[in-house]
Formats: C-alpha cells, structure tokens, sequence
C-alpha cells in the first residue's frame, strides 16, 4: 500500500491573537504546525503541504489556503486532512456535513483533528463531531452578537471603526478612534464644496479634477500605500458624478461622526446592505471640520434647490434604467439648448477619453421603447392567449400563498428543534444528562432540524421560481388597453417593464442610434 499522503490545516484568527500573552503561543501557528507535523511522522504519513491561514475566522469561507486545500483534497492529491481542532477546519455545523461528512468520503479523503479525536475513519465519533459543529455555530453567533455589542457601543461614542479614513481625513497614531485632517486631500474637499457654491455642476467639477489629472479617492489611497478598493467594481481612477455627489452630502466634512449607514445581512456573510437613515450612528462635533457652517449650509440649500424626484417629468423617465453600451456606465440626464432632453455616458461626461460615448435624446428613446412594446403586444399579448395566462397567475398567486405559509411552518419547526438542541446541550452542561444520553436525544432532533431546513429552502427556491413569473400583474383589460394602444411612457410603466436599456453611439452617415432593450419579464 502506498504511504499515505496528509494535508496539514493551520488557522489563527486575529481572535485568538487577542487572547494570548507574550509568553503563550499555545495558539500560534507555528505551534499548530510543529504538534501537526510531529502526529503526521508518528503515524508514519507523508506530508504533502502545509495550508496556513492567517488572521482567518473559522466563518470565514474565502480562506485561501482553506480553498486549496479543499481543492487539493477534490482531485485526489492528499488522502488525509489534519488538524489541531474540527473548529480550526471551520466553525459552520453546514461545513461539517457538506466537506467532513458529505464530500470528503466521496473524494477518499480521511478527516482527523488530534485534540478533540475527530476522525472520520472512526464512524462512531460522527456525532460528536455533529455536536462540536453545532457547538462551534452557536460560538460563531455569539460572537458575532457580542462584537456588534462593542462596535454599536463605539459608535454611539462617536469613535470611528473603519478600516480606512474617509477621502480628505486620516487615522490618529495616538488616539485609536479619532481622526485628523489630511490637508493634501481636504485641499481637493474644499475646492470641490466652493467650485459647487459657485455654481459649477457636479460633472463639471469631476470633469475639472480629471483634466488636472487628480487621483479619485480610491486611487488616492492606493498611491498611498492602502490596501484599499471597491468590491465588485471595476477599479478607476476618474472622478465621476457620484463620488461628487456623495462628498457633498457627508456631515463628517462638518465634524460630525456618521456610521451605520450598512448594516450585515448574517454573521455568516460579508454581505451589507444599507439602512435607513433613522438607523444611523451621528455624534456632533466629533473632529476637526474640514468645511465651515456657512458653505456648508450653501452647498446643501443649493442641492435641495437642484434635485427633482426621479418619478416625475421627461427627466427622469429612464432614470439609472439607461447604460452607455460601451462602458456600461449610468448615463445622465442633460437639457439641451432646444429645451429637450438627452442621456448621455457619464464617463464620457467626466473624461472624453473613458469612453466613445452614448447619446440620444429623451423622446426618441422613448418612442423606440413604445415601439417595441407595440410590437411584442401585437405578438404576444392576443386577447384570447392573454385571458389564459391570468388564469394561469391567478393559479400562481395560489401556489404562492401556499408556500409562503409552507416555509413559514418549516422555519418555525427547525427553530423549535433548534431549541431543544440547545436546551439538551445545556442539561448535558449541567450534568442532568449524561453525554450518551444526549447523544440519543438529540440524534432525532438534529435530523428532523436539517429536513425541515432542506423543506424550507426547496420550498423557497419553488417561491422565487414562481415569483419570476409574476412579475406582472395587471389585468386582462388593463393590459390589453395599456400595451396595444400606448402612446405615453410614465416612470411606473417603465420601472415595472423594463430591467435596463444599453444604448451606443449613433452610426456615422444615420440617424440610428443602437438601442438593447433588457426585459423585467
């Protein structure tokens, strides 16, 4: 038999880091690594690489060297897993079952953690291992709860908890929390809040900027030395319209403290997603101002006096629906000398070299989309073939008020297991039961938790499925009345119809501009 190749898996979090003395590297990587490699040579495997992440949590799944591992593993390049812990693999009970109980057999791949005697070559431990994910996630929740705790706090505080200084601010060396004006950028904020004073648009101003060849606020960073970017975009170094927009509106340039503006969806995502204004941490007079009271005051009367809601008038008739097909980029409502209205590439607008540039005029866009909803409706939307897709919604409308109250049912067992999972952890805790006892009791409840959770989200993913197809709702004879006879757009009709449009430039020597309209059904 050919000797056995061994994985070895190191984790330290910024956590543990925390908690060790100057003396005790109990915790430490290189401690993990010497007991790992020692037990690897004791049972005579060989070691095929050491995956190590640092100031990684246990929640997280982006580790990198856990990923290479986990890839390793899946084309058969090791045959065991070692670890100090199970939590050092992962602290999420889904982990557990989906890699140590789920693929790892399937790969031919032997988990072991030598300090809790996880092994999945030994099939009776399988619970415990169970009960130590289950542990470990309600660990992970815990913690979550209480770094909230501490960061609420600090915000309620008025100290700042970012990673990174906002554009024209700076982190104080010697006072954790506090911030110091960046003269060099606050320079770039103090032009920018007189230039809009003096009534220059906010285009015109990122325009200036980049002409001048002045670094954005994330390129400023990066020239810097920050490791600092914008997820999921596409990295500029260009002023555009919303970086304008947004310096202009943050008290912080005021010496006010603003947080809280997102909020995480689950501790076990990175994912944020924005909350309302009521929900935001502002304590007064927290810093330095970097612009005064009285352009201040200017600077938000005239916003207040130039901004138009988006639902009303020819302007914002495609408002942020419209891309340059170029770039990708919003395009921009611009009245013209005529009196009408155009949309045209925000790149373009900010930088003639960004982009070729998308350009057409409100009404003519407009009447293209009526166009060719004219056409799908002569097409599509029969009298006859309508009536049958209502009865067909109406149908869905069932479906989906019965799932909703399915998911509903199931989200309330799987807590309730949940529940006394945990209520039998305790007594085990406690000494009211013993550990083989609770091994037995909580067998069922674990199962009958994952198939109500397997419910649930079979359940859902039949509701979104539904969903999609009910996008509209209309009536027969409001639909017919509405899509063969339409002569006018409004904002409701457009918001509800259409995803986006992509529209280029117009073709040289005619008057057709290239228009890609992208459906909501």
């Amino acid at each position: 038999m050919a000797d056995l190749k061994a994985g070895i898996y190191c984790r330290l979090s910024e956590e543990d880091k925390n908690k060790q003395s100057e003396t005790d590297d109990s915790n430490s990587i290189q401690n993990q690594k010497s007991m790992l490699i020692q037990y690897a040579l004791e049972q005579g495997w060989d070691i095929y690489h050491i995956y190590s992440d640092d100031d990684y949590t246990g929640a997280d799944r982006s580790r990198p060297e856990f990923k290479k591992l986990l890839s390793d593993a899946e084309h058969g390049k090791i045959d065991i897993v070692l670890c100090k812990t199970q939590s050092r693999f992962t602290r999420e009970l889904e982990l557990v079952e989906k890699y140590i109980h789920g693929l790892f057999p399937v790969w031919g791949v032997r988990f072991v953690s030598i300090v809790d005697h996880a092994d999945t070559s030994n099939k009776g431990n399988k619970k415990s291992r169970q009960i130590n994910g289950l542990v470990n996630e309600w660990y992970l929740e815990d913690m979550s709860d209480n770094i909230k705790s501490v960061l609420t706090n600090r915000r309620k505080n008025g100290l700042h908890i970012g990673s990174f200084a906002l554009y024209g601010y700076k982190k104080d060396p010697h006072q954790k929390g506090h911030l110091l004006i960046d003269e060099e950028a606050a320079e770039i904020v103090r032009e920018v809040f007189t230039l809009f004073s003096q009534g220059y648009g906010k285009t015109a101003i990122a325009r200036m900027l980049n002409d001048r060849g002045i670094p954005n606020p994330t390129e400023y960073k990066r020239l810097h030395g920050f490791r600092y970017q914008q997820p999921k975009r596409k990295q500029s170094t260009l002023w555009k319209y919303f970086a304008i927009s947004n310096m202009l509106t943050n008290e912080i340039y005021i010496g006010n403290m603003v947080q809280g503006k997102y909020g995480s969806v689950s501790y076990k995502t990175k994912k944020n997603k924005p909350r309302p204004k009521s929900q935001w941490y502002i304590v007064e007079g927290t810093h330095e101002a970097i612009i005064d009271r009285e352009l201040w005051n200017k600077v938000q009367i005239l916003i207040a006096e130039r901004t138009k809601p988006f639902s009303t008038g020819e302007t914002g008739l495609f408002a942020r629906k419209a891309r340059c097909i170029s770039c990708g980029c919003t395009m921009r409502s611009r009245k013209m000398s005529d009196g009408r209205r155009y949309l045209c590439c925000s790149n373009r607008q900010v930088s003639k070299e960004a982009c070729e540039g998308a350009f057409i005029s409100v009404a003519k866009l407009e009447q293209a989309v009526i166009e060719e909803i004219s056409r799908l409706s002569a097409e599509y939307l029969d009298k006859d073939g309508l009536e049958e897709q209502i009865i067909c919604q109406n149908h869905l409308a069932a479906q989906k008020n019965r799932l909703e109250k399915e998911i509903a049912a199931y989200q309330k067992k799987e807590s309730e297991y949940a529940a006394s999972i945990r209520e039998l952890y305790l007594d085990k805790v406690k000494n009211i039961i013993s550990e083989s006892e609770y091994l037995d009791f909580s067998k069922e409840f674990i199962s009958e938790k994952k198939r109500f959770e397997s419910l649930a989200l079979e359940a859902e993913r039949q509701l979104t499925d539904i969903e999609v197809k009910m996008r509209i709702k209309n009536s027969p004879r409001q639909l017919i009345d509405q899509y063969t006879s339409l002569k006018k757009l409004d904002h409701e009709t457009v918001d509800k119809l259409i995803d986006f449009i992509s529209v280029g430039r117009r073709i040289p020597g005619t008057k057709d501009v290239p228009i890609e309209i992208h459906w909501n059904f």
